[in-house]
């Protein structure tokens, strides 16, 4: 069973890029002439979306460089701790939902701190796993469609990732205890 598995994670990727371009030909569409077009649409998106990208980069730079966020950390660590959430892993509650490359870098930080076998880096990576950059997305494919009003998905995606969080936390409880 295992063999089958390594086959086939081995062969789908190659698969799944030579079986495209080779049902478009069968299907008489034309490949290249598609794929440009796709292209320029990609990057008209890409132009559109810059500002977006630019307003939230800039607001999660001021949010961590006027320490609000460790602030907000320092007021919310001794519940946390309450609950079994190791203080180490605090900031990327904060982080993930604004950033998926920096809540990244953190997590890469934590495993080289505690060790990649660590509670803490267990618990980090199930959370990176289980939430979501939220205002990435919402700015990126709201901005990319041009919905100015995002209704219930910013309120929806925060609750997720909050639930997400303590789910994560609650799983690495249940699985692996305290290491």
């Amino acid at each position: 069973m295992l063999d089958l598995i390594q086959l086939v994670s081995t062969w789908a990727i190659p698969v799944i890029i030579a079986f495209i371009p080779l049902y478009a030909a069968f299907r008489k569409i034309p490949t290249y002439e598609s794929f440009i077009d796709g292209a320029k649409d990609g990057f008209s998106t890409a132009i559109g979306i810059i500002p977006s990208l630019v307003g939230m980069l800039t607001a999660i730079s001021m949010f961590r460089a006027s320490g609000a966020m460790d602030a907000i950390i320092g007021l919310f660590r001794p519940l946390f701790e309450r609950f079994g959430v190791p203080a180490d892993v605090l900031p990327l509650a904060l982080l993930r939902p604004l950033t998926g490359a920096g809540s990244l870098a953190y997590v890469t930080d934590l495993i080289k701190e505690h060790g990649p076998d660590s509670f803490v880096a267990r618990i980090a990576s199930t959370i990176q796993g289980s939430t979501d950059t939220t205002l990435y997305v919402i700015t990126v494919y709201f901005g990319a469609v041009g919905i100015r009003n995002s209704r219930y998905a910013l309120k929806v995606g925060l609750i997720s990732d909050f639930i997400g969080f303590f789910a994560a936390v609650a799983a690495c409880w249940l699985l692996f205890g305290l290491v």
